[in-house]
């Protein structure tokens, strides 16, 4: 299932713009010219888009649902990276052993 969102791209620059003008860019997550964000289509989002026309151009867009993510490893610590390493390397040895 989709969900609709909008693809916001600053098309002008912010300065000389006024300062409500500004904030409301930089929490679209705009800042320079040719920044292009995908942002849900929320009423919200829309109303701040609304606040800049003049810099910014929207188009809407539709986004497959992100997959899960996988939860973070630690990295290892440097003894642990020298067994999984050894371990590696006998395992390639042993491989190549077989091989012959």
């Amino acid at each position: 299932m989709a969900e609709a969102h909008l693809q916001v791209k600053q098309v002008r620059s912010a300065i000389g713009a006024k300062p409500k003008h500004r904030g409301t860019l930089r929490a679209l997550g705009l800042g320079r010219i040719g920044r292009i964000r995908v942002l849900p289509d929320r009423p919200e989002i829309r109303g701040m888009v609304a606040s800049v026309p003049h810099l910014v151009e929207v188009t809407p867009v539709e986004v497959a649902e992100r997959p899960a993510r996988a939860p973070r490893r630690r990295p290892a610590s440097p003894e642990k990276a020298e067994q999984t390493r050894e371990a590696q390397q006998a395992k390639e040895a042993q491989q190549a052993k077989e091989a012959k």
